[in-house]
């Protein structure tokens, strides 16, 4: 029985362990671990040239995370709940230039032989990346509060994947290791961490039908976000192969000839 049956047929609201089920279960369902472009990634079976595509692309989505948190903290009027959050921003931003989580995404480009500037400048980033990124800050600006923590719940489900994708990468991949890997070290203390606190907001201020239908949809729309980059670069750059106009070429943005 789904959650929205669950409070259909009984039209109540579900307890704090029925909410908290049907908020898993939705990354049971959805989350981007069982895309087909994933299950390629952590089995070492992508091409040099596709690792690098899902690298540029995700930093697109990295670099958005503090922007995003930002904009929840310009909207919130608890100085308790702007302290516990923005350590997501330090968390990806680091505190002085060459630390943090973006800059630890760049030492898996560095591996990969993407050059520095061109990645930052997001310039060959695919359009469908661009636009659900943007949309999901977009989501979390503009949504209510509760709403706007519920989608970050995806981190719920972010250390299994984590640990798929580092054992499968350096098993499969001769042309990373673990220094290249190391922003989901991080990520592994840091995600659980989040997850707790948004988890335990969500479920406290979720009292209604209303507000937990609300929640779920918040949660299902972040697995779309990040579904949706994974089907943009399965078409791109595994099958048909179509790559946008405009968006990055394989051996484009190189440090240097191979």
């Amino acid at each position: 029985m789904t959650a929205s049956t669950l409070m259909a047929e009984t039209a109540r609201p579900m307890t704090p362990d029925e909410f908290e089920a049907a908020l898993r279960a939705i990354g049971a369902e959805r989350y981007h671990n069982l895309h087909p472009f994933h299950r390629l990634l952590h089995a070492g079976k992508c091409t040099r040239d596709q690792v690098r595509a899902w690298a540029l692309n995700r930093y697109y989505y990295q670099s958005r995370i503090p922007m995003k948190d930002a904009a929840l903290m310009s909207r919130c009027e608890d100085a308790e709940l702007r302290r516990i959050w923005r350590q997501r921003i330090v968390d990806h931003d680091g505190t002085v230039a060459g630390e943090g989580g973006i800059a630890r995404w760049l030492r898996l480009t560095d591996a990969l032989g993407l050059d520095r500037d061109y990645v930052a400048s997001c310039e060959g980033v695919l359009p469908a990346t661009r636009f659900a990124v943007d949309a999901y800050v977009r989501f979390v600006r503009e949504r209510p509060l509760t709403e706007a923590i519920a989608s970050s719940l995806t981190e719920l489900f972010s250390p299994g994947i984590i640990r798929d994708r580092v054992s499968g990468m350096l098993a499969g991949y001769d042309f990373v290791d673990r220094d290249a890997l190391a922003y989901f070290g991080n990520r592994l203390t840091e995600a659980p961490r989040d997850a707790d606190f948004a988890l335990a907001y969500v479920k406290q201020r979720s009292c209604t039908v209303a507000e937990q239908q609300a929640a779920l949809a918040a949660l299902r729309f972040k697995c779309d976000v990040l579904w949706s980059q994974l089907d943009a670069l399965y078409l791109a750059y595994v099958e048909p192969g179509f790559v946008p106009p405009g968006a990055w070429q394989p051996h484009e943005g190189l440090r240097g000839p191979e």
